[in-house]
């Protein structure tokens, strides 16, 4: 049975479940990336059932017991769903339009909850010092995750001057051809994890330039280049992907940095807004 017919089942069959079988699917739809981890015990104590009912759940789906089912799940770091896959899920999942958007909101509260609890403040300032100490920043984001690089290149620039967000994969390589050492690399990778991002930062990281990896997990294949990993939670019952989280931590590393370059960020807006008055920029 292939990984994402498990989670087709979990949703085809939820009309069938017991209230204590739809707490272990909720759980298990909503941390698809824990339960791989979890045994039956742990799994049973945290979502109020028996064990006895994590192992009824199972076979319930039409495995030989919980071990069978973690293992098949455990494939979900190897693969992930495709984006048909999580839409059909999705639509089964929420059943009533003002739960869908009420559910939604809730997936990024816990998104952020998830990313305050593991993110890690040493890896976080040493990020801000490689950022700060760098002779040039490199942005490497691709797809959806574009739109995260766009936005972090914009104030990087602004407040260094010296960024460059690397997207497209037939000039990739032209622009980081001269990374080195003295380099910030910034490699930003969701799941399903683009290919053209990670073949960037490999070579980045054979020129021996710092990587500042944003991701979503420690299974992430980008993390296998990362000088530093910073976590940030994306999961979300859709066929897309939450980066209200990833964003923040955006958010609070620029304005970390702000904060430590102040004085010469003073200076450096101060001359932006003179230029963005001269020709009117805006309204």
């Amino acid at each position: 049975m292939s990984n994402p017919t498990i989670y087709r089942i979990i949703s085809s069959r939820r009309d069938s479940m017991s209230k204590s079988q739809h707490k272990i699917a909720d759980y298990i739809l909503e941390n698809p990336h824990s339960i791989p981890f979890i045994t039956g015990a742990k799994l049973a104590k945290m979502t109020g059932v028996s064990e006895a009912t994590v192992v009824r759940f199972a076979t319930f789906l039409g495995f030989s017991g919980y071990n069978d089912l973690q293992k098949q799940l455990a494939t979900s770091i190897e693969k992930q769903l495709n984006t048909v896959e999580r839409l059909t899920m999705s639509r089964s999942t929420y059943s009533e339009t003002e739960k869908a958007i009420y559910d939604n909101f809730n997936d990024d509260i816990k998104n952020i909850q998830t990313t305050m609890q593991q993110l890690n403040p040493e890896d976080f300032e040493r990020a801000a010092e490689y950022i700060l100490d760098a002779e040039r920043i490199y942005i490497i984001s691709n797809r959806s995750a574009l739109s995260l690089g766009t936005f972090l290149q914009y104030y990087l620039n602004i407040m260094f001057g010296k960024s460059e967000l690397v997207h497209t994969t037939e000039a990739a390589f032209d622009q980081i051809y001269n990374v080195n050492e003295k380099d910030v690399i910034i490699g930003i990778s969701y799941a399903r994890y683009t290919k053209s991002t990670l073949n960037a930062v490999s070579y980045a990281a054979e020129k021996n330039a710092k990587i500042i990896a944003l991701t979503d997990h420690f299974s992430s294949p980008i993390t296998a280049y990362a000088t530093i990993a910073l976590f940030a939670s994306s999961n979300m019952q859709s066929f897309l992907d939450s980066f209200v989280a990833p964003l923040s931590v955006i958010n609070t590393l620029i304005a970390y940095i702000g904060n430590k370059k102040e004085v010469n960020m003073k200076e450096r807006l101060e001359n932006f807004e003179q230029l963005w008055d001269r020709y009117d920029v805006f309204y």
